[in-house]
């Protein structure tokens, strides 16, 4: 390929004025940035343009695309614009396809396949360029890629380039992280694109509203569109809701989503015949990376699903977030390519001032089971060896590193195991390559691979209604009826042929990857096997419920629904929403207690329980058969440990509150009567705090002594008890509480009286009549605090509160005694109460008759 023909085909690009300025500067400098604006046509020139380059001589150069329609997109793009087919000059490499020759010089890969690349050759002979297009998506790949190659620049690949290129990349943290890199910004020629906001009420389904501006442009005939949607349901949804607008028969739909079929992509992809126009219907991937012709209108629905990592529950979860700012200006590029556009987007203009600047790195909430197994391969434990625009968070990556130990692919000083760079060297996440390698070695390898594809994909059957069925064997009855041309439909449901077809392609690559033929299986065999890979998500039903269980990480999950998976007792979880508490069970299978026991033996573990059942009220002493936290058999303790007896008494207690104790009334006014004392400057203190909470909070100091031989409540005698509360205070305490809150007192007519303890101030109830001639209210704490007198009528009813006495009957007797004298008159009601006798008779006494 001659160098005047690169010229020809570029000369009216945008970002041909910086082209020779970029190809000085890697002449120059091992690491360049450039940011070009969307349009610029980076993609397909930059490769092009530097082939020639004195710098890279014969060696190939690799140009990172984010998604495999995008690699496969660009490898035809570059093919055609120098009159070539893929495989020759370009090529590309993806997931289970390959399309390189012995002549191809420019190599379009995923970032994953770089990985690959660089554990199978670490100084990546004859590669002197690799290109990291669109950078700024900052996925996980791209950014461990990115580490790796800083790794071996200079050292292992001596004349190694690297060039980072996007169009919304915030630049200033690449050009530190490559050592002060050269920037090379090119303004670049984009056709205006006006900006139209169209602030949609919230409570509205996105489909709709982007259903009513899709029909609105095409009433206007402004062009094909290109439509942004968060997922493929809301594409179906959208879909759904055009084809029942009755469309001009000149527009075609076209869905563009990553589990497409390739044949489907590339439909969307094409330019529309010259007579019609085409609504493209697209996720993110249609954001960066691909071309697609005859776009004239952006419809932005402003949402994008991504995967959030949640190190408590070790899963992950798809949550719908705002588009960031980049994002939101690389979607409304997309519409000034060919001519002046139109963007429409579905928020305000004061809402985009809020949105985040740039998407966060996957690297900050993706799983890191995948970079904690490469870097275990590379060689490096602790990730700060590498150079990161954002290292791992601690706590993820630590956590991965358990999940890999747990699987076999770390040793316990943490250094890669054989088992885990066999893990490493399979395209699966960690958790299903020891899942697949595991089963092989039982003679279960094919359904693993099978398995393996399913789980990895997107689910194949979906059903409508209330009614659901997780049952992940059905699912690989649907797979064998497809591969076998049997037929294979739900009742209540519908079936995607599209995806059965991407997983059959996977699993076949699996195979022929192992070596693996296809064989027989069982129902069961689908939960032994999967459960290799989530050991950690066996579930076991929980007492009297059909729907709810619990797993071996301690978590719940449930159904949401009626499932016929729900009548086994034991199953494993392969897809869950991600809930911390209660996950909700999308995928599992059914496994036997008899195959847990045997496939886990190693680890389950008897664990000793010795605790309190408030629903008896006693201590248990259980021996419990333990698979993390599912209890797969139990038996009683005969003669459990006394002090481990006591110490679930004592939490029982704490837990269930003080008042289950054996409390009498006595008891509750001995305590009072000692709190009033703590409260008071009074002889032989300080007196004990012995309120409940301080009671609650020193149950091991007074009350586990008095709990030998004591495993039920009922076995805590009230003398027990009482002994001790009592000991709380010492001998002398105890004498003086008498004297100074005495449980009762004399009044003047002789009664003995009690005084209740439970109000704030001491309260003595007693008859007006019994209190004739005390001049002064009756006192305790040796003459310190005065009673509160509750003065009855004759009838026992309260009359009269004070705590005063000698007021009361010098202004409140008088009154009261009006009152008194004609309820009962038979009743003595002297006008000088201190010099009346006190009586504590009902009615004065009457002489008998002659």
């Amino acid at each position: 390929m001659k160098r005047t023909s690169i010229e020809k085909i570029i000369a009216d690009l945008p970002i041909v004025s910086v082209l020779e300025r970029l190809k000085n500067s890697l002449a120059r400098h091992p690491s360049v940035v450039l940011v070009a604006p969307p349009g610029a046509g980076k993609t397909t020139t930059v490769p092009l343009v530097l082939l020639d380059a004195p710098w890279l001589g014969n060696q190939r150069m690799l140009l990172l695309a984010p998604r495999r329609l995008a690699a496969r997109n660009a490898a035809h793009r570059l093919a055609a614009t120098i009159g070539q087919r893929v495989g020759q000059t370009v090529g590309y490499r993806v997931r289970l396809e390959s399309r390189v020759g012995p002549t191809t010089r420019i190599e379009v890969i995923t970032e994953g396949i770089l990985t690959r690349m660089l554990q199978r050759d670490p100084a990546l002979d004859g590669v002197g360029l690799i290109i990291f297009d669109e950078f700024h998506e900052r996925s996980l790949d791209a950014d461990l890629g990115l580490a790796l190659c800083r790794d071996i620049q200079g050292v292992l690949n001596e004349t190694l380039r690297l060039l980072v290129m996007s169009a919304t990349l915030d630049p200033a943290p690449v050009v530190d992280l490559l050592g002060d890199a050269p920037l090379v910004e090119c303004q670049g020629r984009i056709f205006p694109v006006e900006t139209r906001y169209v602030n949609t009420p919230s409570t509205q389904p996105v489909e709709r509203s982007v259903t009513e501006i899709i029909c609105r442009s095409v009433s206007n005939r402004e062009g094909s569109q290109l439509v942004f949607l968060p997922g493929a349901p809301e594409i179906r949804r959208t879909a759904k809701r055009l084809d029942a607008a009755e469309l001009p028969d000149d527009w075609t739909l076209a869905p563009l989503f990553g589990t497409l079929p390739r044949d489907r992509q590339d439909a969307a992809i094409a330019p529309p015949p010259p007579d019609r126009h085409k609504i493209v219907l697209a996720t993110a991937i249609a954001e960066t990376s691909l071309t697609i012709d005859g776009i004239r209108v952006v419809v932005d629905a402003g949402l994008q699903r991504t995967s959030r990592f949640d190190p408590a529950s070790g899963m992950s979860r798809l949550v719908t977030l705002p588009v960031s700012q980049a994002s939101a200006d690389q979607r409304k590029g997309r519409a000034g390519r060919l001519g002046p556009g139109i963007c429409y987007r579905l928020w305000s203009a004061a809402t985009h001032r809020t949105l985040p600047p740039f998407n966060r790195p996957e690297i900050l909430d993706g799983d890191l089971a995948g970079l904690a197994l490469e870097l275990a391969v590379w060689g490096v434990n602790d990730p700060a060896a590498l150079r990161w625009l954002d290292p791992p968070p601690a706590a993820p990556f630590a956590q991965a590193r358990k999940l890999l130990m747990d699987l076999n692919a770390l040793d316990a000083s943490g250094k890669i195991t054989n088992h885990g760079r066999q893990m490493a060297a399979l395209p699966l996440h960690p958790r299903l390559a020891h899942m697949v390698l595991s089963a092989q070695q039982e003679g279960m390898g094919d359904l693993a691979c099978n398995i393996a594809a399913l789980v990895g994909e997107r689910d194949p059957l979906h059903f409508v209604g209330f009614m659901r069925d997780a049952d992940l064997y059905l699912r690989i009855d649907a797979l064998n009826a497809d591969r076998d041309k049997r037929p294979f439909s739900l009742s209540d449901g519908h079936v995607d042929r599209s995806a059965l077809r991407q997983i059959r392609a996977i699993a076949a690559g699996l195979h022929r990857r192992l070596g693996i033929r296809p064989t027989t299986s069982k129902r069961s065999d689908a939960g032994r096997v999967l459960a290799w890979a989530y050991p950690d998500r066996i579930a076991q039903r929980r007492p009297g419920s059909h729907m709810h269980y619990l797993m071996t990480n301690g978590r719940g999950a449930f159904f949401d629904g009626p499932d016929p998976l729900s009548a086994n007792e034991y199953l494993v979880a392969a897809h869950l929403d991600g809930q911390q508490r209660e996950a909700r069970i999308f995928m599992a299978a059914s496994i036997d207690r008899a195959d847990l026991m045997d496939q886990f033996s190693k680890q389950i573990h008897w664990q000793e329980s010795v605790a309190w059942d408030p629903t008896r009220q006693a201590v248990i002493a259980l021996r419990k058969k333990m698979l993390g936290a599912v209890v797969l058999a139990t038996e009683m303790i005969p003669h459990p440990n006394p002090e481990h007896v006591q110490k679930a008494f004592v939490a029982g207690i704490r837990k269930q509150g003080i008042g289950i104790l054996p409390w009498t009334r006595a008891l509750r006014t001995w305590q009072a009567r000692v709190m009033l004392l703590a409260r008071m400057d009074v002889p032989h203190g300080p007196w004990p705090d012995v309120s409940d909470n301080r009671l609650t909070g020193t149950l091991e100091k007074w009350l586990r002594p008095y709990l030998y031989d004591c495993s039920r409540l009922s076995d805590l005698t009230v003398q027990n008890f009482t002994r001790a509360l009592h000991q709380l205070i010492d001998w002398q305490q105890q004498q003086a509480l008498e004297e100074l809150a005495p449980t009762h007192i004399t009044v003047p007519s002789g009664s003995r009286l009690p005084i209740d303890y439970t109000a704030p101030v001491p309260v003595l109830a007693v008859r007006i009549q019994e209190m004739f001639g005390l001049s002064a209210s009756p006192s305790i704490a040796g003459g310190r605090l005065s009673l509160m007198l509750h003065l009855l009528s004759p009838a026992g009813r309260p009359t009269q509160v004070t705590q005063d006495l000698a007021s009361f009957w010098q202004n409140g007797y008088p009154l009261v005694k009006k009152e008194l004298k004609g309820r009962y008159p038979k009743h003595q009601w002297p006008d000088d109460p201190l010099a009346a006798p006190p009586t504590n008779r009902a009615k004065r006494k009457t002489r008998p008759s002659n």
